[in-house]
């Protein structure tokens, strides 16, 4: 008896448009199910044709280092999204505890995010950029996948800049947000295997 492998080969490519799982999840289930879960926290910038945007992430993870590729996912719930996600270029704020009012301020619906609380300028590519954050990388945009109410963009790093280390016994602590707060991380939070 020979049985098929329902997972698609290169020669074989899978052509189901649709996919019937059962019962989902619903939206309050799976925002709690990932408020357990800690992510770190980013700021997005990008320029639009009405000016510079920025948003607040946990979502941005590295996926290669050879090419360098990260991901992130924004939400359709932001005003920022549209210029966002038809942008070109981006540049990914990397931030650690020192950046906590710029996360705050990006994450804050209605906040004027370019009006002088934060200090920024542009770079000579015109991307708008927050200065003194722990790193910051620009990114050309490679993908785009609409998923749900979000749209997930794959980016390639072009240029970087790292204002303040990291490492467990210098530098600040990381920044992480972890059910609805935000959080420090640093030497009293490591816990050897």
């Amino acid at each position: 008896m020979t049985t098929r492998s329902s997972r698609a080969t290169p020669a074989e490519p899978d052509t189901r448009t649709e996919h019937t799982f059962g019962a989902s999840l619903d939206a309050a289930s799976f925002k709690e199910l990932f408020r357990g879960h800690p992510g770190g926290v980013a700021v997005i910038t990008a320029e639009g044709e009405s000016g510079p945007v920025a948003l607040t992430a946990t979502s941005v993870a590295s996926v290669s280092a050879d090419p360098p590729l990260l991901i992130f996912s924004l939400s359709g719930s932001s005003s920022a999204t549209p210029t966002l996600a038809s942008a070109e270029t981006v540049v990914v704020h990397l931030l650690d505890e020192h950046d906590l009012d710029l996360a705050q301020l990006c994450a804050t619906s209605g906040a004027d995010r370019f009006g002088g609380a934060q200090p920024w300028t542009r770079l000579v590519t015109g991307e708008p950029v927050f200065g003194d954050v722990r790193a910051w990388v620009r990114c050309a945009i490679v993908s785009r996948m609409q998923a749900g109410d979000s749209t997930v963009l794959a980016a390639h790093a072009l240029q970087s800049d790292i204002g303040r280390p990291t490492g467990q016994d210098e530098g600040p602590g990381a920044l992480v947000y972890h059910n609805r707060t935000w959080h420090r991380l640093g030497p009293h939070s490591v816990h050897n295997a």
